[in-house]
This record gives structure tokens, sequence and C-alpha cells, in this order.
């Protein structure tokens, strides 16, 4: 069949007639309007932006509201400085409602931009020496990496491997700093060195660890690197491909995938492998059907070894397939670390990863008068979470001081809420079925009880909640994943995933009101306390025993 019978999605038109990425962008800033036009609202994301609606005061019948935007940050590994931080901090006052999002991602959002503001909002970041470049849209997000919590020179190393993947996957196009930091020159770039003028299919997501570190769930990324090393250098890679988590219910052509692990190269061949995987999902991705259109189905239609072949050609990189693999763990990171070099590194739990002040705790105030006082750079986590970096003796006591002084515990939560996420949802994301972050501390409560009540807290599970199937907070790879169904607040129930990342779980239950969830997970870890083996946990206890068995199990009408 020839290419021009085949009928691309709607978006990549947008794309082709974008003008690498510029659109009328310029021209509806200054349009008088609230928003930008329907093609424009794709070509924002490319910018860091999401054109958005509060769906709440939608839903009670008052006129249309302002149009708000969601800002996302590049930001490779999470690492800010304490200038950054506090710049990001005074964005979310200014324009941002009071408030900070973190990510699973390791990035910040602002959220209820007023059009109006994006300008002033994208030059702030600029002069920090921040951008907003390709953090949405069909392009390489940002990278993430696992964290340094001990403060290892090994795992420094890798802020420099994730550095030089964001900026060489960076697109090209000078549309950005056009449009938002007025900055014009002649000779505009007329092509895209990896991407071409249509870019991806769709979203890549990479990620960089150390082998035996699944702190950045390395399963659940489109390419994903782990690092070996030897006399003090990292030497080399293990490489994976083709993870991802979205899906559409009912629509079994979509589903969540597990990355496969492709073999191991020399550090020396990191850029032409993963110019490789990249420049293989533009030319083999789905570009006719977006839910279709993820590097996993290039990978499930193809074949394993069909694309490691694909990636060794491209590359001229012979992948080891010999070489073992070290088995996977998550470091704890939450409380205080002391490094050998006698500083200490502080982890923040933060509930969904929502950084604002409500009365009796305003964490908001809190990290700002931390950050500004020790002048400390910080690293979102993986997990939506803070880690505070290099402070003495005395800041670690003035960090203590002040945490306490606005109501914060910097104590270590307990194991079920450590690695919990929920994605933002309703009111302001328009892909929202279910309500998440804002239901979250809910069901957290619920799920607390129950793990105590059965005495499972040794081993208690992982729990991640979204709004919708597209798994923004990677519920599909949790032992228990929540994933928002249809409207009216009904949920599917995920299980069999496991703590250390490697595999995703298949749903249990569908169509779920979330007030019946504890019955239903009370006499699934009653089961699992009577049926399991001591030590072993809930995720690789269904995996153990069949998804069947707990769907009859959590089903059942007690006695």
């Amino acid at each position: 069949m020839s290419t021009d019978k085949i009928e691309l999605s709607e978006v990549e038109g947008v794309k082709e007639k974008s003008n690498f990425l510029r659109g009328t962008i310029a021209e509806g800033l200054v349009d008088g309007t609230d928003k930008f036009s329907d093609d424009d609202k794709q070509l924002l994301k490319f910018h860091g932006l999401y054109q958005q609606k509060d769906r709440d005061k939608r839903q009670e019948g008052e006129p249309e509201k302002v149009t708000t935007f969601m800002l996302r940050g590049r930001i490779p590994g999470g690492r800010l400085t304490a200038e950054q931080y506090l710049a990001w901090d005074y964005l979310g006052d200014r324009f941002g409602g009071g408030a900070l999002r973190l990510t699973t991602r390791q990035s910040v959002q602002l959220h209820g931009l007023l059009k109006e503001d994006l300008r002033a909002v994208m030059q702030e970041i600029d002069r920090v020496g921040l951008t907003s470049v390709g953090a949405c849209g069909d392009v390489v997000r940002n990278v993430t990496e696992a964290i340094n919590v001990t403060g290892s020179p090994i795992y420094n190393q890798l802020s420099e491997y994730s550095q030089i993947l964001s900026d060489y996957f960076k697109f090209e196009s000078r549309s950005y700093v056009e449009i938002w930091l007025n900055d014009v020159q002649q000779n505009p770039v007329t092509n895209e060195r990896i991407y071409g003028k249509t870019y991806l299919p769709r979203k890549f997501k990479i990620a960089v660890t150390m082998a035996g570190d699944n702190s950045v769930d390395i399963y659940t990324n489109d390419m994903a690197f782990a690092a070996t090393h030897s006399n003090g250098k990292i030497d080399g890679f293990f490489v994976f491909a083709g993870g991802g988590l979205g899906m559409t219910h009912n629509k079994p052509e979509t589903f969540p995938r597990a990355a496969d692990l492709l073999g191991y190269i020399s550090a020396s061949d990191l850029l032409p492998v993963a110019t490789a995987i990249v420049t293989a999902h533009r030319d083999y991705g789905d570009r006719t059907e977006r839910k279709h259109a993820r590097l996993k189905y290039v990978l499930a239609d193809k074949g394993v070894e069909w694309f490691r072949g694909e990636v060794e050609s491209r590359s001229g990189v012979k992948l080891n397939t010999t070489r073992a693999l070290p088995a996977w763990k998550v470091p704890e990171y939450h409380g205080f670390v002391r490094k050998a070099n006698g500083l200490y590194n502080f982890g923040l739990y933060i509930t969904t990863g929502r950084i604002k002040d409500i009365p009796g705790y305003r964490l908001k105030t809190a990290i700002q008068l931390v950050v500004a006082r020790l002048g400390i750079s910080v690293q979102v986590t993986p997990d939506q979470d803070l880690l505070f970096l290099d402070m003495t003796e005395k800041q670690r006591n003035e960090l203590i001081h002040i945490f306490k002084a606005h109501g914060i515990n910097t104590s270590r939560p307990n194991a079920l809420y450590r690695r919990a996420l929920a994605c933002v949802s309703l009111p302001t994301c328009a892909l929202a079925l279910t309500e998440s972050e804002r239901y979250f501390p809910h069901v957290m409560r619920d799920l607390n009880r129950l793990v105590e009540k059965h005495k499972l807290m040794d081993r208690a599970p992982l729990v991640r909640m979204t709004g919708c199937p597209n798994g923004c907070a990677r519920p599909y790879s949790a032992e228990i994943g929540i994933v928002g169904q249809q409207n009216g607040g009904k949920y599917a129930i995920f299980l069999g995933g496991n703590h250390a990342g490697t595999r995703v779980g298949e749903a249990v239950l569908q169509k779920i009101q979330m007030n019946d969830l504890p019955a239903h997970l009370d006499r699934a870890f009653a089961f699992w306390k009577a049926e399991s083996a001591p030590t072993e946990r809930f995720g690789d206890f269904v995996n153990r025993v069949g998804t069947e068995r707990l769907k009859s199990v959590m089903a059942a009408e007690p006695a």
C-alpha cells in the first residue's frame, strides 16, 4: 500500500503544517481571547503547555470560565539549584494559585496560568537557566534519573548522562525562543536532525539509573539505561526499550507494557544506540492512531528480536545479550541520610506532590524558607517527593526547626505511604474520568487501616491511583493500581505489579465505586495473610496464585 493512501491522525497534519512548531501561537498570544486555536493547542504541548478548563465550575452549570494553562518544566533528573527552585516558588505564588505540583517524571508543574501571563512565566524560568522545551508533545520528554541518596560519586555521573541525553534530543526549532523569549534570528531551522518535520508519532520517555536501582521505574519507559561502573567510572549500560503504561479501557489493542532488555553496551555507544531507538520509533511508530503510537507497540507487533536487529543496524553497535542483569531494589530516601563526607540529605514525603499551604500545614512556605535561608539545592524524586541536598549539621537542625514551626513532620512516613502516587486528575486534567489526587488521602487512610488490621505493614503494598487509564502515576506497575474507568466515580482495580517495578499487573475488578474498595481489599488482604509465605509481598502473591483466584475472593460476599 502506498503511503499516500494511509489516513494519518489529525495531529500529524497539525505538525506537518506548523512550520516547525510555530503554528499561529505568536498571533494567538495577542488576539484578545483567553485561549488558542485547536491546532495551536496541540503545538503548545511541545512548548511545555496544556490548555485547560476548571471542570468543577463547568459541571456546576456556571457560565464558561476563563481558560487556564498548565506549564511543565524540562528538568533533567529533577535537579534544581536554590535559585531555580525559588523561581518556581515565586511563579507559583504570582501566577499559579499559590501552589506547585511535583511530577512522577521529576519535573515541576504550574496550574491555573492565564494566557496573558505565559510570556512572563517562560521568561522567568529562562532567567534561571531552565526551560519547558519538549516537556510535553511528541518528542523526548524530561529525562528521569535515579536520585543520589548517599552522595555516591558514581551516581553523580548519572547526572552527566541524563543531561547529555536531554540536550541531544531537545528539538532544534527556534520556535520556543522566538515566541516566548522574543529571540528572533535569521536563518531559521528548516529541518530537525533527529525528528524531521513531523517529529515522533507520540511522546517518548527516557530514564537513567544504576544497574540494580529501580527508583526510576525503568520498565515503564520507552527507553532506559542502567549503568555499570568500574574503577570509579561508569563504563557501560544495560539498554531497555518498549515500556509504557497508557491504555484505553475496552480497547484490547492498547495495553500497559513492561520494557524489554535489549542488551548491554559500552558507555561510548550511548548516543548511537539511543538515536537508533528514537529514530526507529520515528519511522515505525503508528501515525494513524495515536492510542497505538507509542514505541511499545512497535516491539509488541514486530518482536524484540526484530527490534534489537534494527537498533544494531542503525547504530552499528552489537548489543551484548549475555551479560547478567543484577537484581533490582528501590533505595529508601525519606528522612535524613548522612553521607560519607559528613553532610546530610533529607527526603521529604509530599502527599501527591502538591506543594501548597493549608491551615496547620504550611508546606510551601516552609520549603521556601528552607531553600532560601540555607541556599541548598534540591532534587525532585520520581515519586513526587523532594530531596534536600548537602546540608551541614547546623543546616539540618535549622531545617527541622523551620518545618516544625510550619506543621511539617520530618520523620519517615510509614511503609504504605512511601512510594504511593496519584495523578492530578480533576478538576484541571481534560482526560480525567474520575477523582484521583483529591480523593487519594481518603483512599490511603482506608488502606492504612486495612494493612494495620491484618498486621501487614512490614510488607505494605505499593499503591498508585489515576483518574484515567493513561497511567501518569504508573498504576499498572504497582501492586495495587486504582484506575479511573468511567464517569460517576467508577474505577478498575489492577493487581499483580511488584515492589521492584519489573512487571505490570492485570485488571481484577471493573467499574467499582470507591466506597466499595475497602471491602474488596479487606477480603484480598485476609487471603494474602492466610495463604502467603511470611515475607511474600502482595504483588508477588497475586502473581503466584493468579488474578482469577483473586477475582473470586474479592467479589465474594461476606459470610
